[in-house]
Order: structure tokens, then sequence, then C-alpha cells
């Protein structure tokens, strides 16, 4: 059986638009869709079983996200996933989410987000990639709501992007380490802080959330040989 054809059988028809942009996004996440591979509308109708109209716009809206990119007027490939992509994120999440988080803090369901802080936690190995992907969107999920809560529709749009990439980034940790690369600890932390509307102490969190994050996803590409490439593959996957 051909990849095509077993990536096709693995995933379900998307019955519309937007169920199969976030299929074609968790294919990029996991890498399915490998950094670096071509993509094409043929490729996207077969793989997901979708129309050629729906995957041409998806490819359309992936490309001006900047998760595909158009190499000529005919070649197009999934974003390169690089140390550089890694390093820019997290500091644009640094200068962002201490202060997105300070200010939404008086805004946001307390309990609610405790719940949500839960859904982000795994103590176990994570060795299925299904439980993998949804603690990953858990996380976005978290993020992504304390944003709406600062009520900056652009601000909003920006978060959804970086969460995107910060998904690929965390893929990638979890594939090496099979664990996640946050703290579940220092998320209870952050979710006291907020709790109780203390903003220094919130900054000091998200702060320190994604300076141990950092470090871990770091030292995890600079174990690996196989990752010093331009594109930050799973070791092992073609």
């Amino acid at each position: 059986m051909s990849k095509t054809a077993q990536n096709k059988q693995a995933k379900p028809a998307a019955t519309d638009p937007a169920s199969a942009y976030d299929v074609i996004m968790d294919a990029i996440v996991t890498q399915k869709l490998a950094p670096s591979q071509k993509v094409s509308e043929n490729i996207l109708t077969e793989m997901f079983d979708i129309s050629r109209t729906t995957a041409r716009n998806i490819m359309e809206q992936l490309t001006a996200q900047q998760f595909l990119v158009s190499v000529s007027p005919r070649i197009t490939r999934v974003a390169p996933l690089t140390l550089l992509d890694v390093k820019q994120n997290f500091a644009m999440r640094k200068m962002l989410q201490p202060e997105i988080f300070a200010m939404a803090a008086s805004q946001v369901d307390a309990d609610l987000i405790a719940r949500m802080n839960e859904d982000t936690s795994h103590k176990a190995p994570l060795d299925d990639d299904e439980i993998a992907l949804k603690l990953l969107k858990a996380n976005k999920q978290f993020n992504v709501y304390m944003a709406q809560h600062v009520k900056y529709p652009l601000l909003i749009h920006w978060i959804r992007q970086l969460e995107d990439t910060t998904m690929r980034i965390y893929w990638l940790y979890v594939k090496l380490n099979r664990t996640l690369p946050y703290s579940w600890e220092h998320q209870r932390a952050l979710v006291e802080a907020i709790r109780k509307d203390a903003t220094d102490e919130i900054r000091a969190q998200v702060h320190k959330i994604l300076t141990s994050s950092e470090e871990r996803v770091l030292d995890a590409v600079f174990m690996h040989d196989q990752l010093y490439t331009q594109d930050l593959k799973v070791p092992g996957q073609p």
C-alpha cells in the first residue's frame, strides 16, 4: 500500500472546510506532512478525501500563515522547522504572554482555567500519538482562551498562529522524550497566581514556564545529531 493510501485510510474524510483545515494542520504538527515536504491540491485531495476547491483554499490560507511556502508557481512545500523558528517562537511568546496573562487574569473564570490546566497534564510516558496531540491542543486552547479575554482581535490571530507553531515544536520534543516540555507544577502555580489576580506573580510564572520549556526543547535538539540540519524532523521519520 502506498504512503498516500495509508494516510488516506488512517484519516476520516473531513466533512467541511473548517474540519479539513484542522485535519491538515494536525498533519503538519505531527509531521505526517513533514517539514519541506512537497504538497499540492492533488496530494491533499488524495490524502484527506477533500475536494480540490477545499484543498486550494486551505493551501492559500496556510501559505498566508506561513505554514506552507510557495517555492515556485508550481511547487509548494510545508514550511521548514528550524532552530531559528524555535528561538523566534519562544522570543515572541516571552514578549506577549506574560502581559496577556496579567491583563486577562481579572476577566477569566478561574475554575474553568483550573480545569483547562488539568487537561494539559500527563504524568505517564507519552507513547500514544493521539493523546500527545490532544494534550498539545489543550495547551493551545488554554493560551488562546487567555488571549481572547484581552479582547484585541488582531492579537488573538497572532496568538493562534504562534500556538500552532508551538505545537510543531512541542511535538518534536514529545517524540524525542516521551513527555511534555513544560512542568505541570509550574502550570499549577500559574493557575493559583491567576486566581489571586497577582499580576507580578503571573508574569513571573509565565516567564518561568517559557524559559524552562525553551531550555528543554533546545537541549533535546542539541543532543540528537540527526537534527543538525535545516529541518527539525522526528528522527527515523521519512
